[in-house]
Formats: structure tokens, C-alpha cells, sequence
């Protein structure tokens, strides 16, 4: 067993007592030792200055009601030990210098004497580990209980120890979880990690958060949810602002975003607050941040690092404490290379990124998906759908099959539930009502291929001999040639095309992945990016 030592200061009242009679009263620092069944082999008695004598007194006194433990007394000057800083500067110096053993002994931190300062500073420095130790509380016996070494508590700070406390957090954890998720049973285990990660984010930082994702992930909805949860926990009283910053346009994007005094320009009739003083102690979001210009992007990452800015016009600062959320399916990146991105914004919004997948990298919540979809038609509407067995089989059939696209992700999905649940007779989606959505969406998502012979299409898969291709590699291209004339540049596209196996890779090189592949049928990215006109492949 470790021995034991115990950490304390001198009870100037309570372990008063001069004369024989002082056996008879209940004095914490000598009672702590009083016990045989748990010996204490050093006490570390503090002091302060002046009480000398009645520290050597206790010390006597702990000698003999328990001769193997050794009491060093040391005096700590404080002259106001209701002073909360000088106390704990003065007990954190006490902790620095000491040299701890936990490997050989268990360090007992007695709560009962001192202040309340002192013991809130105690309970500091054990919870930060300053102190390796655990709070000793002690009581008196009863009135008559010839035993005046009363009883003993040992309080752990280890919270995963306490069942109750422990079961408490995992239930509150889950319950977080659940709020993020909008109360979805997602099954993927690369998504659940990452919510876990946005959990312990959202509820330990007020820096702002990057929310990246293809069109449809679910970027609004997160940002929504964070801010629910930040509400539950009262770490925001303000209200949540969204904004699509693609709406924003011109001269009207700084009043917006900033406000206007009234007069500050032909129209401005009234004076206009602005979306960030309207999140003022609240949250942020501003929707597809790379659309902003680069005047808004500069009084934004004021307002971000100051928490104050300048309304149009106007000629005194106004502030507003918010925490930014921002959201983007563009690679910001790409877009500080070619000078449409302040490299000092992204930095500032860049602390914590959440990379969202889309349907197609989360197969396994196709299911939940459909009935979380169904149960918010019944609280739109008030009409309860339901989709029959054979239904929802075909549905997810297709769903995980490589005939659905999934190009506009989660929003492809609630447009078809609502169709369904729209056309369902009586109430529930039958197999009939399924064939016809799926046919509906597979026209939406077919790749277009025209029969004009200088299009894109032809061009670019006549030069590769598309007709001497696997149906499996060449729909493969043409989903690689689509991504990539949609992309910015090699990287972006790397990006997107690589997104669930970049994650596995120390060091993932998107570009050159992509180079590789696309030279297997002497393509170049050039080649793409010019449609095939006036190209010309080597072979």
C-alpha cells in the first residue's frame, strides 16, 4: 500500500486549545492522525505568519496521538488570506517547489481548515493536477461519541470514477451528439467521429469554425444545430444569423453585412444595424464565405480579431461579439492562391475545419436519412407517411447502388421523399410510386451527350477511344472529366474526386493521383479545361 501524506493549513479556530481540556474538543489537524486504521506518515502543516506557537502546538500534539508521523510546519505569508489572489499564488508557489511521489504515496488534501479562499484554491490546484492528490474532508463526532477523531472523507476530482457522475456525462454526451445529428441514428463511423469532434468543439471554443462540404452535405443544417447546442448549454444568449453570402452583391454587401447610418448613401432613408450587430452575442453564419468580396473580407477579419467594425458611413466604431461559423464548397486554398481570398482571413476562420462527406461517402445513413425525412414531413404537414417494405427495399437498393449519383447529396434525397411523400396514395409510398421517382432521378443526374461532334463530350471521349472502353471505366471517366471542368484547378478536383482516401494518407497528393489517372487515357487537365477545341492528344 502507498503511504500516506497529508496536505493542510492551520485551523487558527478550529484547532485552538491550550490546556487539558483541549483533548475533550474536536480539532481537525490532530484528529485527521487520530485514526489507526488509516496512518498518516507525513503532514505538510502550513501557517500563517504570527501563529507559530500554535502550530508547534499541534504538532505536539499530532506526535502524540500518532508518533510515526513526521509534521513539517512552514509558515506562508499572507496577509490577507481573503484574498483569492494572493492566496493561490502563494499556494501554487508552495506546489511548484515540492517534490511530489505518486508512484509511493497517496497525497490527502485537508479542506476543512482555512478559508473558503483556501479551500477553493486547494480544490484548483488538485482538479489541474498541480497537486496529485485527493480532498480530505473531515467531520466532528457526535455529541456522544467518546471518539473525537470524527469521520473522514476522500473526494476523488477523477470524475469518470463516480458511476452516477460518469453515467450523467455519457447521457448529456449523447444527448449533444443527438442535437448535432437532428436526432438521426447515422450509422457511419467516419461521421459519428467527426460530430463527436464538432461536440467537443462547439462546446469548449468560441473561435470560429470552417465548415467545408460539396453543395448539399448539410453545411446549414450543422451550423444550425452547433448554435442549438450552444444555446442548451447557455454559452450564448444572442440570437443565429445565416446568411448566404452568394446573395450579397456590390455596395448592398457592406450594408448588409455591416450596416449604414442613415444618409450614408442615396436611399439609405434609415439607419440599418447589419447582420453582424444582429448576432451580437450570438452566432454567425455566414454561407458560402468565399463569395465575399475582398473590402468585406478586410472589415470582417476586424470585426472577427476586434470585435468591432465601421457601418457605412458611419464614423465611430460599433461592436459585436459573435462567434463565426463559415461555410464553403470551394477550396479557399485555390482562391488565396489567385488573389480572391484574404490568406490572412482563411488563417483567422481556419483554427477548427469540419469537412463534411457527402451521401455518397455515407451510404450506411441512407436508411435513417429516409425516416428522419418522413418524420418532418409529418411535422410540416401534420400527415403521417409511411413507405412499405418492398418500397423501401427498391429505394435503398438504388440508393447504394452505382446508378445513383447522389449529385446534389442530401438535398437530392429530401426532393425525392417529398415527391414521394407527395405522390404516395392513402398515405404510403408503394414500390410504383419508387420505380417512377428513381427513373426521375436518374434523367436528372445523366451526364448529357450530345450528338453535335464538336462538343466537350465528344470530343474528349472520341480522342481516347471512349467506344473501345468498359461501360464501367468509361462512366468512371466521365464522372472524372465532369469534376474536373467544374473544378478551379488539378488540386481542387484531387480533392474532391479523393475525399474519403486522402483522409487514410500522412501526406495526400490529390494532383498528382489525378494526373496519374487521367494519363492512363492520354489526358491532360489541360485538355479538359479547354473542352477538346483545337486539342490534340499524342499518342
Amino acid at each position: 500500500m502507498k503511504k500516506r501524506v497529508v496536505i493542510g493549513c492551520l485551523g487558527v479556530t478550529l484547532d485552538q486549545g491550550k490546556r487539558a481540556t483541549r483533548w475533550t474538543r474536536w480539532r481537525p489537524s490532530v484528529a485527521v492522525c487520530q485514526s489507526a486504521e488509516r496512518p498518516i506518515e507525513r503532514f505538510e502543516l502550513l501557517y500563517p505568519v504570527g501563529e507559530e506557537p500554535l502550530a508547534e502546538r499541534i504538532a505536539k500534539d499530532i506526535q502524540t496521538v500518532s508518533p510515526e508521523t513526521v509534521v513539517n510546519t512552514q509558515t506562508v505569508d499572507l496577509s490577507d488570506p481573503w484574498d483569492f489572489e494572493s492566496v493561490y499564488s502563494t499556494l501554487y508557489e508552495w506546489a511548484r517547489g515540492y517534490v511530489f511521489t505518486p508512484e509511493t504515496h497517496d497525497y490527502l488534501i485537508h479542506i476543512t481548515t482555512g478559508t473558503h479562499v483556501f479551500k477553493i484554491c486547494w480544490f484548483l490546484l488538485a482538479e489541474s493536477r498541480h497537486i496529485p492528490g485527493f480532498l480530505l474532508q473531515t467531520s466532528p463526532p457526535a455529541e456522544d461519541n467518546a471518539d473525537k477523531s470524527g469521520s473522514q472523507r476522500i473526494i476523488d476530482l477523477d470524475l469518470s470514477r463516480y458511476d452516477v457522475i460518469a453515467r450523467r456525462f455519457e447521457r448529456d454526451k449523447r444527448m449533444s451528439l443527438d442535437v448535432l445529428k437532428s436526432g438521426i441514428e447515422t450509422r457511419n463511423k467516419s461521421f459519428n467521429e467527426l460530430i463527436e469532434h464538432v461536440e467537443l468543439v462547439a462546446t469548449r471554443s468560441r473561435e470560429p469554425m470552417l465548415i467545408t462540404g460539396p453543395t448539399g452535405a448539410g453545411k446549414s443544417q450543422l451550423a444550425s444545430q452547433i448554435y442549438a447546442l450552444k444555446s442548451d448549454r447557455q454559452s450564448v444568449q444572442g440570437a443565429f444569423v445565416e446568411v448566404n453570402c452568394a446573395t450579397l452583391r456590390g455596395d448592398s454587401a457592406m450594408s448588409a453585412l455591416f450596416g449604414h447610418v442613415k444618409g450614408a448613401y442615396t436611399g439609405a432613408t434609415s439607419a440599418r444595424p447589419g447582420l453582424l450587430k444582429a448576432a451580437d452575442g450570438g452566432v454567425l453564419f455566414l454561407d458560402e464565405i468565399g463569395e465575399l468580396g475582398l473590402d468585406e473580407q478586410a472589415m470582417l477579419l476586424r470585426a472577427i480579431e476586434e470585435k468591432v467594425f465601421m457601418p457605412v458611413g458611419s464614423d465611430a466604431p460599433t461592436s459585436s461579439d459573435f462567434q463565426l461559423l463559415a461555410g464553403t464548397n470551394r477550396d479557399l486554398w485555390i482562391q488565396v492562391q489567385e488573389g480572391r481570398f484574404r490568406d490572412d482571413l482563411l488563417a483567422r476562420i481556419n483554427l477548427w475545419t469540419i469537412e463534411l462527406p457527402g451521401l455518397k461517402d455515407r451510404l450506411e445513413d441512407l436508411e435513417p436519412n429516409i425516416d428522419y425525412e418522413l418524420e418532418q414531413w409529418d411535422r410540416k404537414y401534420g400527415k403521417r407517411i409511411t413507405m412499405n417494405r418492398e418500397a423501401r427495399d427498391r429505394f435503398v437498393r438504388f440508393g447504394r447502388s452505382s446508378s445513383a449519383r447522389w449529385t446534389g447529396n442530401f438535398r437530392d434525397l429530401n426532393a425525392a421523399m417529398t415527391r414521394m411523400a407527395t405522390m404516395a396514395p392513402g398515405g404510403r409510398i408503394d414500390q410504383k410510386t419508387v420505380d417512377a421517382e428513381i427513373t426521375r432521378l436518374e434523367r436528372s443526374w445523366r451526364i448529357p451527350e450530345r450528338d453535335d461532334s464538336n462538343s466537350q463530350w465528344n470530343i474528349i471521349l472520341n480522342a481516347v477511344g471512349a467506344s473501345e472502353l468498359d461501360r464501367f471505366d468509361r462512366s468512371q471517366l466521365m464522372d472524372v472529366i465532369q469534376v474536373c471542368l467544374k473544378a478551379q484547378s488539378l488540386s481542387e478536383a484531387g480533392r474532391i474526386l479523393f475525399a474519403v482516401s486522402r483522409r487514410r494518407k500522412a501526406k495526400p497528393n490529390d494532383a498528382d493521383r489525378l494526373r496519374k489517372y487521367l494519363a492512363r487515357f492520354n489526358l491532360d487537365w489541360q485538355l479538359i479545361k479547354t473542352h477538346g477545341t483545337k486539342a490534340t492528344i499524342s499518342t
